[in-house]
């Protein structure tokens, strides 16, 4: 770990930001050069003091997790980006897998579209970056998840309650798309351990999944319309639209409100602020 480059590196991406970049306003009387410490900090997800430390050579390694936060809340770059990894002492994620982050490009898109929830997701349904509105809507899916849970097809077959937040017809309507989707990944990455190990561990714990995969259906998910019961607003319709990178290898979901009424408490929930959510509630 190279404490003293790593503490220059993050220093100067801090200060090269303009707060505007991240969703937050530039007032007449801010004085600090780019983003200030406690805004890195409540954008990665972690403490001041831990940013502090970072930037004074001080801190003890950071963890791929931790690394991963920074490299979002400062827009990195790719090579930005595997640099603070090297500098970390971590090998970069590599650029197919679970480990990897979300794309520079896509995490800049989740600022642009501002009070519309977005969120980017890997191929097999990770999500890799959310923007507030997408976390106020539907719960934190990038932290908290561990396991075969941090995939949203595994939890919509073997966790009980997200069948419970949709009526039977709804359920198997979205749980065909979710198998259908997944055998379309399958193809595409054909041997991959990770996803033949997903698919065999679903087979075995799931017996709708089972009854669907043998079906043989394929389909990647571009646009969709989804019913979310929310705690504190009640059901909320979305219509769901999914850009799709050239690789096939990332997703980026925009999702907008399908009528005023949605609207409305869409809007609503922006001003009411963060809830707590069941750990995996699905999108």
């Amino acid at each position: 770990m190279q404490r003293e480059q790593l503490a220059d590196f993050l220093r100067r991406r801090r200060e090269a930001i303009r707060p505007a970049e991240v969703g937050i306003a530039d007032g007449p009387r801010r004085r600090t050069a780019g983003l200030r410490r406690e805004e890195v900090a409540l954008l990665a997800g972690m403490s001041v003091d831990y940013v502090v430390r970072l930037e004074q050579g001080r801190s003890s390694q950071p963890s791929t997790q931790l690394l991963g936060a920074l490299a979002r809340a400062l827009r990195l770059t790719d090579d930005e980006r595997n640099h603070l990894f090297h500098l970390a002492g971590h090998q970069p994620p590599p650029a197919d897998g679970t480990a990897r982050l979300a794309r520079t490009g896509l995490v800049r898109m989740l600022d642009l579209v501002g009070d519309t929830p977005a969120m980017v997701l890997s191929d097999l349904g990770e999500t890799l970056a959310q923007n507030r509105m997408s976390i106020l809507l539907s719960g934190d899916h990038t932290t908290g998840l561990t396991g075969d849970r941090r995939y949203v097809a595994y939890r919509y077959f073997t966790d009980p309650t997200i069948r419970d937040l949709h009526g039977p017809d709804e359920w198997q309507r979205h749980a065909r798309q979710q198998v259908a989707d997944l055998r379309a990944v399958a193809g595409r990455r054909a041997g991959d351990p990770v996803v033949t190990g997903l698919i065999g561990r679903l087979r075995a714990a799931s017996d709708d999944f089972r009854r669907l995969w043998a079906e043989h259906e394929v389909a990647v998910r571009r646009a969709d319309r989804k019913t979310f019961r929310h705690p504190r607003v009640g059901l909320i319709t979305m219509d769901c639209e999914t850009l799709v990178t050239p690789d096939l290898g990332q997703q980026l979901l925009v999702l907008t409100p399908a009528d005023a009424e949605a609207r409305e408490k869409l809007e609503l929930l922006r001003v009411l602020g963060v809830e707590e959510f069941p750990a995996g509630m699905p999108h």
